[in-house]
């Protein structure tokens, strides 16, 4: 246990210095997901219309790390909003260790005044490592920093 919390620990500091040098958009996720219920959010850039969505959340006893491709980013019109789908690997590190396979679809307000992006999203998640099982529960509520200017929340720079 202790050789876990030390690489859970490791880990965790690793990716958020990873978010921090690469993020496009960097914040906070607030929800249920990964056994806690505040996370390190931050939005990479793969293209205009592809992206990965990646949190460490902490808390619960543990560290809950989930990078989401979502090969879906759209936008909704000229509103300002946008939506997303995808899904990606979902990991909790600690104790029970857990793994699975997270899906996401979401919707995003990027406001053009300010480099703010806020949004809401699904993540249900089927777990496949150590029980498992199927979590319909999980929403979550994102608030990031846009980072590269710009009045759209288009993720390539």
């Amino acid at each position: 246990m202790k050789y876990l919390k030390i690489f859970s620990l490791v880990a965790f500091f690793a990716f958020a210095a990873s978010l921090e040098s690469n993020a496009q958009e960097l914040g906070v996720r607030f929800g249920n997901f990964s056994g806690n219920n505040v996370a390190i959010d931050g939005v990479f850039g793969l293209g205009k219309f592809s992206r990965i969505h990646a949190d460490v959340s902490f808390g619960g006893n543990g560290v809950g790390i989930d990078a989401l491709w979502n090969p879906l980013y759209r936008p909704i019109a000229s509103s300002g909003f946008n939506w997303y789908a995808g899904f990606g690997p979902s990991f909790f590190l600690g104790d029970p260790f857990a793994f699975g396979i997270a899906g996401e679809i979401g919707v995003e307000y990027a406001f053009s005044e300010i480099p703010i992006v806020i949004g809401a999203d699904w993540r249900p998640n089927f777990r496949i490592v150590e029980d498992t099982d199927f979590l319909a529960d999980q929403f979550g509520l994102n608030i990031r920093w846009r980072f590269g200017g710009g009045g759209s929340s288009n993720t390539s720079n």
